[in-house]
């Protein structure tokens, strides 16, 4: 049997309501205003929550807001007087579902109670969808079968609920932004705002606030009207502030003072607007390292990073890579019409082998690229860039070629272990000499000598 909470200060409404829901089959309990709902909600459980907007003590809209953020799953209905529509409507926008106006008909009511009932029940169906459609090794559009990337599954599912910063790093490429959205789309937000993303480092300082906050008509030169910015754009469900790492100090004292308060001020604005929006930041930066150097700030850093993720690189995760080809052959199949049915041997072995700079990234590219070159059905290993045929361990084809110099294999053995401590470095020179427990001067020698190019 479904449960109704009857909100309202008029005590004959509270009967009227209560004897006419019975009759439709529903369970009743009333409260006379918001405080005691609270309580009813705590011990009665409802499934929907009908009441007024004008209360003593605690009207419906504090009501309202006090349900969403303690994540109430109940259904909030309101209820209007003649010529106070308005509120009504403030009320839709905050996460009411539907409003009733007074004096309202009985059946007003209990078809306001039917749609959402059906619409619940919708939104229970999609779940049951979605969990029947996931495969053992798919999250959300996550496609893993190793360990690490599991527990990473495994934490976000835990986490999705709750309206913690969550921080995630990692390198470019690696699938920040898909387990942001995972996120996202695993949480309760999720069916009732959106996941909005934006790159802090792709848009320049002086547009960047502006399209975060908004801006009021005058604001500037160019601001002809009121724009909402991204963080209203996402009331209700996520923003992603990718590369969060690049944000400039000022903004990133903003971004601070919106963590602490939960509002947010349009440029040009005198106001506060309060807002309810969950931040999932991304970076490639090691933000520790930033905060030492003073480019990132400390108190800002502990704010975002309250459940850090990080996303190991694919060539840590080798196992995915097989899961990875066979969807991304798939996937370009039906979008491309390329007809490709499978990889050869070797360059199958060629992409599990290589050490994948650009991680997932630069592997959808390849595969892509490879499918559309290929003469047959089956991608070769002459389909394959260049770098890819020839990124074979150098030090594996020396051993295995019956070279016995030992001077030619140490020169092979030292470029390799220069250019992975480059690579490991980002190619920082001085960092990169430390690793190698060699001096600054005599890398500089060798990178000259071995003809290495910046990676």
């Amino acid at each position: 049997m479904r449960r109704v909470l009857v909100v309202d200060d008029e005590e004959n409404i509270r009967l009227v309501l209560r004897t006419l829901l019975k009759r439709h089959g529903y369970e009743v309990e009333v409260a006379s205003n918001g405080e005691e709902a609270l309580k009813q909600v705590e011990s009665f459980g409802p499934d929907f929550v009908l009441t007024d907007v004008r209360m003593p003590k605690m009207g419906g809209l504090d009501l309202l807001s006090t349900l969403r953020a303690k994540q109430s799953d109940a259904t909030v209905i309101v209820m209007s007087a003649y010529g106070n529509v308005e509120a009504a409507l403030e009320a839709i926008k905050a996460g009411a579902y539907d409003y009733v106006q007074k004096p309202f008909k009985n059946d007003e009511v209990v078809l306001a109670l039917r749609k959402a009932e059906e619409r619940e029940a919708l939104r229970r169906e999609n779940r049951a969808l979605r969990e029947e459609i996931r495969k053992d090794f798919r999250f959300e559009d996550l496609l893993a079968k190793s360990a690490r990337m599991q527990e990473i599954f495994r934490t976000v599912a835990k986490v999705a609920d709750y309206k913690t910063t969550v921080l995630i790093s990692g390198e470019s490429g690696v699938g920040k932004e898909l387990v942001a959205r995972a996120v996202h789309g695993r949480s309760l937000r999720a069916e009732r705002g959106r996941f909005v993303a934006v790159n802090c480092g792709a848009i320049p300082e002086n547009l960047l606030e502006s399209e975060l906050f908004g801006h009021k008509r005058g604001a500037f030169t160019d601001a002809s009207a009121d724009r909402r910015g991204l963080f209203e754009e996402a009331d209700g469900g996520t923003l992603f502030l990718d590369e969060v790492g690049e944000l400039t100090m000022p903004l990133q004292v903003k971004l601070l003072r919106v963590l602490q308060e939960d509002t947010i001020r349009r440029l040009g604005d005198n106001k506060d607007i309060k807002i309810d929006t969950r931040i999932v930041a991304a970076t490639h930066r090691d933000l520790v390292a930033e905060t030492k150097a003073g480019r990132f700030r400390e108190d800002l850093y502990y704010r975002l990073n309250v459940l850090p993720i990080v996303v190991p690189p694919l060539r840590e995760r080798r196992e995915d890579i097989p899961l990875l080809i066979d969807h991304f052959l798939s996937r370009n199949n039906a979008r491309l019409g390329t007809g490709i049915r499978g990889i050869d041997a070797e360059a199958r072995r060629l992409l599990l082998d290589y050490a994948w700079p650009g991680n997932v990234r630069e592997l959808e590219n390849t595969i892509e690229r490879a499918m559309v070159l290929a003469d047959g059905e089956t991608v070769g290993a002459n389909d394959l860039p260049e770098r890819i045929r020839e990124s074979r361990d150098p030090i594996k084809m020396q051993l295995a070629s019956g070279e016995l110099s030992i001077k030619k294999t140490s020169r092979i053995i030292e470029e390799v272990l220069i250019r992975r401590a480059l690579q490991k470095t980002k190619g920082n020179r001085t960092r990169a000499a430390l690793v190698l427990e060699i001096s600054h001067r005599a890398l500089l020698y060798k990178i000259k000598e071995y003809g290495v190019t910046d990676l």
